[in-house]
């Protein structure tokens, strides 16, 4: 016995077949039948979404920070595989800041708490004592989002 998940209410169809609550909320929306939106589980999407970004942006930046630590702390080990991690996070802060202009007040508040999570994370991965990094961060909010800073840092000498 198949069940006909179109004809079951759409909070239980959200728990049932979240897929299918997805299609069926985008078409009921695009035919304008706002009545039979199932607007409490859409809220909360749409909430997580905002949330799903803004910690992309806190993970992603934390990374480039680490990198650039140890890239800048650690120049005996320097290696093409940490300026490719570099790049990767810096374009992808960037997308996200280009997808999302209103995340970049967010960018700038969480920058310095990036920046002290890093830093842990720098000396876990370099084993050289969290003392070893200042304690205010050595890159500017805007720096870390400048591709030409990015590129003059890693290229102040050849790998």
């Amino acid at each position: 016995m198949t069940t006909d998940l179109k004809l079951t209410p759409p909070q239980n169809l959200y728990k049932q077949d979240y897929y299918m609550w997805l299609n069926i909320t985008a078409q009921q929306l695009r035919d304008r039948q706002f009545d039979d939106v199932d607007l409490d589980n859409l809220i909360e999407e749409l909430e997580a979404m905002s949330g799903s970004q803004r910690r992309e942006l806190k993970n992603r930046l934390i990374i480039l920070l680490m990198h650039l630590l140890k890239y800048q702390y650690q120049p005996s080990r320097r290696s093409s595989s940490w300026v490719r991690t570099i790049w990767e996070q810096f374009y992808q802060i960037e997308s996200l800041l280009e997808d999302s202009p209103s995340l970049k007040p967010y960018y700038e508040e969480i920058f310095n708490d990036c920046y002290l999570k890093a830093i842990p994370a720098a000396s876990s991965e370099t084993k050289l004592p969290i003392k070893t990094f200042p304690s205010l961060s050595p890159f500017f909010p805007q720096d870390v989002t400048n591709p030409d800073f990015i590129y003059s840092l890693v290229n102040q000498e050849e790998i």
